[in-house]
């Protein structure tokens, strides 16, 4: 069923914010015939960072979209995902990402962030959504039919759903639920540079390598169809545990990872220096719609790193609200509107709790990354035990039951630490 009719140049759907999840959702509703509008606040689209982690369960919505083969081009599709420790460099598990593939029925693939984000963009473009700049939002608020934001301006724009895609730091989040974000006292440097520079370092190229060490970690993968090397190094600010404002500076960047093997302490000179990013997130909420206003994206669930599932939940948020819309709007009586309550009320039903999930494992997943002393021995001992292909800890998230309410996926368990004896934790130690 097609929406009611509109006044001329009414948009259906407002969406505040044209990062990865605010295009994705604007993609995923224009495809359900609806005409939505972009406000972004910039000058120009366009997205900053480095490289970005796309697993099944966001390519599977990519080749819906008839956009895979696109964002394949323009990344690397790598074959495994090793994770090594950071201080001596030994191999301590891995998955093989081409059976991976053969499991989830699709690819695990890296790229830049700006390129997913110029592939939503040109679709957006092709589908006739409106994209527009200079709009920043500072505020929002329910009507009779719908909802509107207010602009920096003074104007206001309104329709009958506003979806608020406006980041980690949401003006949406601050209005309307009030929280704060909360930090974890670990920031992040990157780099992305031309492969050339770092052939000499003992990289692997054809895969996505994570070092994992005493309060740090380090990643590292190919981009832009080999011609490119990510780096990102994470480690706890000292500055930020002492209360300090400026934390996580270049000099602290040196000191953290001073004790780790070559491969890491040959790429950290190639970090960008100039800026970094501090890692935040939110604790996870209940109730992202508010009247006609639904929260997206990092403004609804905004996770630590670990999981690499950020952009993906965003894009997974378009998808499953899209998908609620046309349920809602085929089941509508003949003549009536969609009923917009009803397909929030699911969306929220569908996404709260698997998104919950994710943003919970991600900080416990961080903690045992970066655990030292026999702690990181009985880690150790444990990865190296765990099968390459145990997907227990990928199903829940890499297949489709986070699109679905059907099926329930198991909560995280933290590995047992404690259940590893000492013999384990010598074996370790005598492989030192």
């Amino acid at each position: 069923m097609s929406p009611e009719p509109r006044p001329a140049g009414q948009p259906d759907v407002l969406v505040a914010g044209g990062g990865i999840g605010g295009l994705g959702a604007a993609l995923a509703l224009s495809r359900q015939g609806l005409r939505v509008r972009v406000l972004e606040q910039a000058a120009a689209f366009g997205e900053v960072g480095a490289g970005l982690q796309i697993a099944p369960n966001c390519t599977r919505i990519l080749a819906e979209y008839g956009l895979l083969e696109e964002a394949k081009s323009l990344g690397v599709v790598p074959e495994n995902i090793v994770m090594r420790d950071a201080l001596d460099g030994r191999e301590l598990s891995r998955l093989d990402l081409r059976d991976l593939e053969r499991r989830y029925g699709f690819p695990y693939m890296v790229m830049h962030r700006s390129d997913l984000h110029g592939v939503l963009l040109r679709a957006c473009e092709r589908a006739g959504v409106q994209l527009l700049t200079d709009r920043t939002v500072t505020g929002y608020e329910n009507t009779a039919d719908g909802a509107l934001v207010r602009l920096a301006d003074g104007t206001t724009e309104q329709a009958p759903l506003v979806v608020a895609a406006d980041g980690l730091h949401s003006a949406a989040r601050l209005g309307l639920v009030g929280d704060d974000v909360v930090s974890s006292d670990y920031v992040a440097y990157r780099a992305a540079v031309p492969i050339e520079q770092v052939r000499g370092n003992d990289i692997a190229e054809k895969d996505v390598t994570v070092h994992i060490g005493p309060h740090c970690h380090f990643v590292q993968y190919a981009l832009r169809g080999g011609e490119m090397f990510n780096q990102v190094a994470v480690f706890r600010s000292p500055k930020a545990l002492a209360g300090r404002d400026d934390w996580g500076t270049p000099d602290e960047l040196d000191a953290a990872f001073e004790r780790t093997c070559d491969t890491v302490r040959d790429g950290i000179p190639l970090m960008w220096r100039d800026r970094w990013w501090q890692m935040l997130d939110r604790d996870p909420i209940d109730t992202w719609v508010h009247g006609r206003v639904a929260l997206l994206g990092d403004a609804a669930h905004p996770p630590l790193q670990y999981m690499a599932q950020g952009a993906i939940m965003a894009i997974e948020d378009g998808w499953v609200l899209a998908k609620q819309y046309a349920a809602h709007a085929a089941a509508a009586a003949s003549g009536a509107g969609p009923d917009w309550d009803a397909a929030l009320a699911e969306y929220e039903a569908v996404r709260v709790e698997h998104c919950r999930r994710v943003q919970t494992t991600a900080r416990a997943w961080g903690e045992l990354w970066h655990l030292d002393g026999d702690d990181r021995l009985r880690r150790n001992a444990i990865l190296t035990a765990r099968d390459t292909h145990d997907y227990s800890f990928t199903d829940w998230v890499y297949g489709p039951t986070a699109l679905t309410p059907d099926e329930e996926p198991p909560m995280f368990t933290p590995i047992p630490l404690a259940s590893v004896g000492a013999a384990h934790v010598a074996a370790e130690v005598s492989r030192a």
